[in-house]
């Protein structure tokens, strides 16, 4: 049961056990982020003059606790790490063999991409309480992200989180996406490791300067006026700021900055065009636009990724570089991995790999189709009897995902009692050993008493 909290009761450095919210979607301040002077300041323009919070019990008193300065010494602020769990994760995925089911594997994948999330939000939440980013912990981890979507690559790209958690965790969940992109196009363009790595860093934090913004700026379901855009047009410039002051790499500071910059010069902050754009920048101004299609907002419906594909391909304007547009493609397809399709011969599938020479004719797993030895059908499309027709519908896609959690729930009980009957069976067949048991253990007995007593 949430409690109301009114503007009045906000103070200065008061912080509350959840999240601070809006109203039901949208985070005004996350758990133990202080309140700061120009958060209230920002609420008082807006107008805002109620909020929200879950547990309606302070950090110490009836509303907040003042929160104590932050100490400077490392060994008394934690810093975040990838948990024994991702690690766990990762292990068990390592340990699979080729035989396991593709919705095990499905599992397991997701499993350590919640985890990559739950790490995306310690570095966020970090940073917001402690205003500090460890770089070397960062690049470690990083590392093991690359390594895992170049492994994974097919099962990552299907995840995609749900409305609610994205209305929720926008900032996570945008920055954890679009760097699942921006690798992918990396490894596409054959970038060393090391690159990789601060790529993957540069897009993870690309949007750290939006925490120095009041979140009802990028989180508002309403148009902007000239002034508000004004003020989300200087986040790149907030980023590239806090990881200068964190001594970062100039390159991943470039990247940051530059990631709204476009090919035809007329991004921001600095309308740099053509080469003068960093690497980094261009292949992160990308992954994000595609992310952002295919995003829900509080201002719009999500699109299909085959709509993102194809308007990423007209690249309106002269938006975004050509080249790093192709490694897109060639790794989603025109029908990305994730995407549900109706082929040519009536029957529907789900993307689940792309053909790098052929972007049109991805690799398909028929819906309701399994090979001889139980495992999911998979065929490779063309242009003959297994041609793509169109992408289903939002609609359709719902029909088709609620026919698959229906059936999957249908295999898990009947799995369940399959194994309920065989441990019954198990244990019959115990019951009759044990009975066996003793029926020798009563004969023998017999047989080696004395009779001459009873002579």
């Amino acid at each position: 049961m949430s409690t109301t909290i009114t503007f009045e009761e906000l103070k200065e450095n008061l912080t509350f056990k959840s999240d601070l919210m809006l109203d039901n979607e949208f985070v005004l301040l996350p758990v133990t982020v202080s309140v700061t002077p120009e958060l209230i300041k920002a609420l008082k323009e807006w107008n805002f003059t109620e909020f929200q919070c879950e547990s309606g019990i302070s950090l110490g008193g009836d509303i907040g606790v003042e929160a104590k300065p932050q100490e400077d010494s490392e060994t008394k602020t934690a810093t975040p790490t990838v948990t024994d769990s991702v690690k766990t994760a990762l292990e068990n995925i390592k340990s699979e063999t080729v035989e396991d089911s593709d919705r095990t594997r499905l599992e397991s994948v997701q499993e350590v991409y919640q985890e990559y999330m739950k790490y995306i939000n310690s570095v966020y939440t970090h940073y917001a309480t402690h205003k500090k980013i460890s770089l070397d912990e960062m690049t470690e981890t990083v590392k093991d992200l690359s390594i895992f979507i170049r492994e994974n690559k097919r099962y990552v790209l299907r995840i995609s989180p749900s409305a609610e958690a994205r209305n929720k965790n926008f900032l996570v969940i945008h920055s954890m996406r679009s760097t699942v992109l921006a690798i992918t196009i990396g490894l596409e363009l054959h970038l060393a490791l090391s690159k990789l790595i601060e790529l993957g860093i540069t897009c993870i934090l690309h949007e750290i300067g939006m925490l120095r913004l009041p979140p009802q700026l990028y989180m508002t379901d309403k148009p902007l006026s000239a002034a508000e855009k004004a003020q989300i047009s200087m986040h790149p410039l907030f980023s590239c700021n806090i990881l200068k002051e964190q001594n970062f790499p100039l390159s991943i500071q470039l990247g940051v900055l530059e990631h709204h910059e476009k090919e035809n010069g007329q991004g921001y902050p600095r309308h740099l065009s053509g080469e003068k754009i960093s690497t980094y920048a261009k292949i992160i101004s990308v992954a994000c636009s595609f992310e952002a299609i295919t995003a829900p907002r509080a201002y719009k419906t999500e699109r299909t990724t085959f709509d993102a594909m194809v308007e990423m391909l007209k690249n309106p304007n002269n938006q975004y570089d050509v080249t790093v547009i192709k490694a897109l493609l060639y790794n989603l397809s025109l029908y990305p991995i994730g995407a549900y399709v109706y082929l040519n011969n009536g029957k529907i599938g789900l993307v689940t790999d792309v053909t790098p020479n052929n972007p049109k004719n991805p690799m398909v797993q028929l819906i309701n189709e399994k090979d001889s030895d139980g495992s999911p059908k998979t065929i490779q499309t063309d242009d003959g009897s297994n041609k793509i027709i169109r992408v289903l519908s939002k609609e359709e896609q719902a029909d088709v995902i609620k026919s698959i959690q229906l059936q999957t729930e249908a295999e898990k009980e009947r799995e369940k009692q399959k194994k309920q009957k065989i441990a019954q069976e198990n244990s019959l067949g115990n019951e009759y050993m044990n009975g066996l048991k003793k029926e020798r253990e009563a004969e023998n007995g017999f047989s080696s008493v004395d009779l001459s007593a009873f002579d």
